[in-house]
């Protein structure tokens, strides 16, 4: 018996080596998002990406992006895969009308909300304790839990729930160790992305991350946020910074006029191609 194979066409970017398997389904449904994300975010037997994401049909804005995880579970956000997107979108725009001098914005739909693009704009920070969430009321300036070397974190989300540890040599952190336990601390009832950042000056900080569902990442775009928003709060900054990962560097700014936090970095097509279903 001869089994029916099944091809699906995939692009594969990355914003400052956070990488993404990006599916269009904005004509071509796919079924079992939790299963497909688990083949194609294995990076041994699939394509191998950060996150899995699907570019889907939006009543609101000129897409609706959804994330998940290679463990099949899906996110609310994701600032480095929004700006590959917006750059696919953009282009797409450009290609309709190459000639027009004007410079094309994007609207991204996401579970965190509508994200307006040129440079990213990610929206408010949410800072009260049932907004990141926790599971009960505590200072999220500096939520009373530690160890390993690390304690009282600042807590943020921006579109998914992050918790940021201030550390004066982010190299001597054991980043798998720390990350995969506070990841599922109890105070998270949503799980949480774990953030280590070492202050250098006023305008510049250094990250790293552990990301739910993925594990030690480059990159981070929403971590890098929700780290700047955590050392502004904190004082240790201005409210315009630079954010270094492993992967490069992001610009995040948090608006005193509109209370938005936006982010601007670079990104880059890997390459296009086509993953062959059973």
């Amino acid at each position: 018996m001869i089994k029916t194979m099944k091809t699906i066409e995939f692009i594969k970017m990355h914003g400052i080596g956070n990488d993404f398997v990006i599916l269009d389904s904005r004509l071509q449904p796919f079924e079992n998002k939790y299963d497909l994300s688990k083949k194609l975010g294995d990076r041994h037997f699939g394509v191998g990406g950060d996150q899995i994401i699907f570019m889907e049909p939006s009543t609101t804005a000129d897409v609706l992006m959804r994330i998940y995880n290679p463990d099949g579970s899906e996110s609310g956000a994701c600032g480095n895969a929004t700006r590959c997107v917006a750059d696919i979108l953009i282009k797409e725009k450009w290609a309709l009308a190459p000639k027009l001098d004007t410079t094309f914005e994007c609207s991204i739909e996401t579970r965190a909300g509508i994200l307006k693009c040129i440079r990213v704009d990610m929206g408010e920070p949410r800072l009260d304790w049932s907004q990141i969430p926790l599971s009960r009321d505590c200072d999220t300036l500096n939520l009373p839990i530690g160890g390993d070397g690390v304690s009282h974190p600042v807590v943020v989300n921006m579109g998914n729930p992050h918790c940021v540890f201030f550390v004066d040599d982010i190299e001597r952190i054991d980043i798998t160790k720390i990350g995969r336990r506070f990841e599922v601390d109890p105070i998270f009832p949503d799980r949480a992305n774990i953030e280590f950042v070492e202050v250098i000056n006023k305008e510049h900080v250094k990250m790293r991350v552990w990301e739910r569902g993925a594990g030690i990442t480059l990159g981070c775009g929403s971590g890098a946020c929700a780290s700047a928003v955590a050392a502004m709060r904190r004082g240790v900054t201005g409210r315009k910074i630079t954010v270094s990962m492993d992967g490069g560097d992001l610009t995040i700014e948090w608006s005193k006029a509109d209370n938005h936090v936006y982010m601007t970095g670079p990104v880059a097509y890997v390459f296009k191609g086509q993953f062959l279903l059973e």
